[in-house]
């Protein structure tokens, strides 16, 4: 059996397929430019940088099916970051791929590349229409993933929503904290937007199963059973019992305020956070159920749960940690604590 690559392996999403991958027995690989404190001993580390074509190299040796997450996410705020790695490093993967003569790549890609969809739910016919620079981003490594299926080579592109899961960390974090606090939970508008998540072994499944299936293809994965935004957070600070309750504010002032602090380094939250947070938007998963055999088995209620009962229980070693991906990570709030305590 060849080696399963994991790029990005010591983030967040990335850490959560070796732990699938390892558990049905593949021999697996991390190629990350920093290693994680719990990656399995087994696991072998190669640390790299996407963007050198030497390091994928010496990353590819041996490599059957690569899963690609590496990626510079919307809290780096890096829009040159944003298209040296997830652009032009995705086109270094694939073309080192093409040369080791890899059997199949899975392309972790975003929904960020639907911008605001003018309809829900959003399958794979809609054409991408990315609204800010990452998902731009995102969307030029797809389309170099497109012109390598045509060249013939097997890419299968996977389109998550939000993932959430135990260990998910950077603006999840300041959320939990306010919750464990007791302190008010702030939503744009009404929070009546309908908003799916997807749980990170729910995705990890799908890769799984979409790496094991013979040609290209795209795939939407996302929870079956959500509701609206409001609903998912009154259902956590439930759970939690600590006294936490949403407040809301009024839409247009809210988003022209965050867009202020984004561009002022007052708050944490990107062009994309400001542009989607109060919108509906849900995948339409059902391609993925009928050609991988693939079903959602977590709720957002059920996967924000997990989270947040995961920070209870790792919360100092998270506050403690210094090195580690952005969504493995604590994160300063900013203004952002100044709006929860109006609540």
């Amino acid at each position: 059996m060849g080696v399963a690559l994991v790029t990005g392996g010591s983030g967040y999403f990335g850490s959560v397929v070796v732990r699938h991958l390892r558990a049905r027995g593949d021999r697996v690989r991390v190629f990350d430019l920093i290693d994680a404190p719990d990656r399995p001993a087994e696991v072998e580390l190669v640390q790299g940088d996407i963007r050198n074509p030497d390091d994928v190299r010496q990353a590819l040796v041996d490599v059957d099916v690569i899963h690609h997450n590496v990626a510079v996410v919307p809290l780096a705020k890096n829009k040159e970051l944003f298209w040296t790695v997830n652009r032009d490093g995705t086109r270094v993967l694939l073309e080192e791929a093409a040369r080791a003569g890899v059997r199949k790549i899975i392309n972790v890609s975003s929904s960020a590349v639907f911008g605001a969809p003018d309809r829900n739910p959003v399958d794979e016919s809609l054409p991408p229409a990315p609204g800010e620079e990452y998902g731009q981003a995102k969307r030029a490594g797809e389309i170099l993933c497109e012109e390598a299926v045509a060249r013939g080579q097997d890419v299968t592109i996977v389109r998550p929503r939000t993932i959430i899961g135990a260990g998910r960390l950077g603006i999840m974090q300041i959320l939990f904290e306010w919750i464990r606090q007791g302190r008010a939970l702030p939503l744009v508008g009404g929070g009546d937007n309908r908003y799916q998540f997807v749980s990170g072994d729910d995705l990890a499944r799908a890769c799984l199963l979409a790496a094991d299936h013979a040609g290209p293809d795209v795939f939407h994965v996302g929870a079956e059973d959500f509701g609206t935004m409001k609903e998912t957070l009154e259902s956590l600070a439930a759970h939690a019992g600590t006294g936490s309750r949403v407040i809301t504010f009024p839409t247009g002032p809210t988003v022209l305020a965050m867009k202020v602090a984004n561009r002022l380094g007052l708050s944490p939250l990107g062009a994309y956070h400001a542009l989607m947070y109060h919108r509906a938007m849900w995948f339409d998963v059902s391609h993925c159920k009928q050609v991988l055999g693939w079903s959602a088995q977590q709720s957002n209620s059920d996967m924000f749960a997990e989270a947040y009962d995961w920070y209870l229980v790792h919360r100092d070693e998270v506050l403690a940690q210094r090195k580690a991906s952005h969504h493995r990570s604590a994160v300063r709030p900013g203004i952002l604590d100044l709006v929860s305590r109006l609540g």
